[in-house]
C-alpha cells in the first residue's frame, strides 16, 4: 500500500521518506501551498526523488465525484470519494471578499440529530488528517490567488470532537506557514456538546475558536433535537463552556438552526437569553435547508427576525446567516444521499 503524504508534517515527510529537512519542506509546500498533486510537476525535487515518490507514495486521497455551484450565490458543494469508496462533502461559501470552507471530519455521524441529513445513514469511520486537509486544498485550487486566507469551519459531516486527535492534527497542518497558513482565529471547530472533549479543547494553546450547535435551551426540546443532550444535558454543557470562557478568554458561538414551529418561538428566544448569561457568546441563527424525509420546515424570515430582536434586546450579539445553497444540495449529507452513501 502506498504512503499517503497529506497527513504528514514537514518533519514527518522527511523522516518517513529519508529526506533532508529542506526536501521535506519543499514537498510539503508543493502539496499544501501550491496544491500540486502530480509528482512530475514538482520541479525543484530531483528526478530520482520524483520517481521514488511516484512508486511509493500517493499525493492525494480524494477523488471528485460531483461539484454543484449555486447560480444565486456562488456557493460550491463538492462530493469526494475516498480510497475505500466512502464519500464525504465539503462546501465553499463566498460572502463579498470573504471565503469560508466547511469541511467534514467523519464519514457519516453517530449522533442522529433529528434535523440533519448526515445522521440518517449512521456512522462509518473517522477521517484522517490528510482527508480533512485535502478538502480545503481541493476547493482552493480554482480560487483566484489572494492575500486573504479562507475561514475554515469544522461543521460538515460528522462530530469533530469524536475525531479529536485527527481534527487537531489537520488544524496544525492548515496553520503551517509553509502550507495554507491559516490563522488560528479563522478556524472554528463545531460540536453538538461533547463536554469531555470541550474540556480538552480548552487546554489547547492556540486561538482556534469554538462553536456549539445548541438549537434549544431547554433539556426536553434539546434532547429531541440533539440526542447527545441526554448524556451531557444543558447544565453540564454550561459548566464546561463557562470553564472555556474563563480559561481561554475567547468568545464562543451558539449555532441555532431555525425550525418552523419547533424552536423559533418567543419562549425559545427568552430561554436562550437566560442560558447565555455568564458566557462570552454570540449567536448564529441558521435557516434550515430542507431535507427530504425529515419532518421540518424553515422558519419564515419575519419570525427569524423577531427571534433575533429578542436576543439582541437581551444583550446578545446575533448574526442571521443568509441562505446560500437552497438551489443545490447544501445541507450536510444531502449530496451523499443522492449517491447512495453518507
Amino acid at each position: 500500500m502506498k504512503l499517503t503524504l497529506s497527513s504528514m508534517t514537514k518533519t514527518e515527510l522527511a523522516k518517513t521518506l529519508g529526506l533532508k529537512p529542506f526536501q521535506g519542506r519543499q514537498l510539503f509546500q508543493w502539496l499544501h501551498q501550491k496544491r500540486v498533486f502530480d509528482f512530475d510537476a514538482m520541479t525543484n525535487l530531483s528526478k530520482p526523488l520524483r520517481a521514488q515518490l511516484t512508486e511509493t507514495a500517493s499525493a492525494s486521497q480524494l477523488e471528485l465525484v460531483e461539484m454543484q455551484e449555486s447560480k444565486a450565490t456562488g456557493t460550491k458543494k463538492a462530493l469526494f470519494r475516498l480510497h475505500d469508496g466512502e464519500t464525504v462533502e465539503s462546501v465553499l461559501i463566498r460572502d463579498r471578499k470573504r471565503t469560508t470552507i466547511c469541511v467534514s471530519s467523519q464519514v457519516g455521524c453517530a449522533l442522529k440529530c433529528s434535523f440533519c441529513a448526515t445522521g440518517l445513514a449512521g456512522f462509518t469511520r473517522n477521517l484522517t488528517p490528510g482527508e480533512i486537509v485535502e478538502q480545503v486544498l481541493y476547493l482552493l485550487q480554482d480560487e483566484a490567488d489572494s492575500d486573504r486566507t479562507p475561514n475554515i469551519v469544522y461543521m460538515g459531516m460528522g462530530e469533530p470532537m469524536r475525531n479529536y486527535d485527527n481534527v487537531m492534527a489537520s488544524i496544525r497542518l492548515l496553520m503551517d506557514k509553509d502550507g495554507v497558513g491559516i490563522g488560528a482565529r479563522k478556524i472554528i471547530v463545531s460540536t453538538v456538546g461533547e463536554a469531555k472533549e470541550i474540556e480538552r479543547f480548552t487546554q489547547e494553546d492556540w486561538q482556534v475558536r469554538l462553536s456549539v450547535s445548541l438549537h434549544a435551551a431547554n433539556n426536553e426540546l434539546r434532547s429531541t433535537l440533539v440526542p447527545l443532550n441526554r448524556k451531557f444535558p444543558l447544565e453540564r454543557l454550561h459548566d464546561v463552556l463557562s470553564g472555556y470562557s474563563a480559561q481561554s478568554g475567547r468568545q464562543l458561538t451558539f449555532e441555532w438552526t431555525m425550525l418552523k414551529g419547533v424552536n423559533d418561538s418567543v419562549e425559545c428566544a427568552r430561554e436562550l437569553v437566560a442560558y447565555a448569561k455568564g458566557l462570552k457568546v454570540s449567536v448564529n441563527l441558521i435557516p434550515w435547508n430542507p431535507v427530504s424525509g425529515l419532518p421540518y420546515h424553515p422558519t419564515h424570515m419575519a419570525d427569524c427576525n423577531r427571534f433575533r430582536d429578542i436576543l439582541e434586546a437581551g444583550g446578545l450579539k446575533v448574526t442571521v446567516r443568509m441562505e446560500k445553497g437552497q438551489d443545490i444540495d447544501a445541507a450536510c449529507g444531502q449530496l451523499s444521499r443522492t449517491h447512495g452513501k453518507a
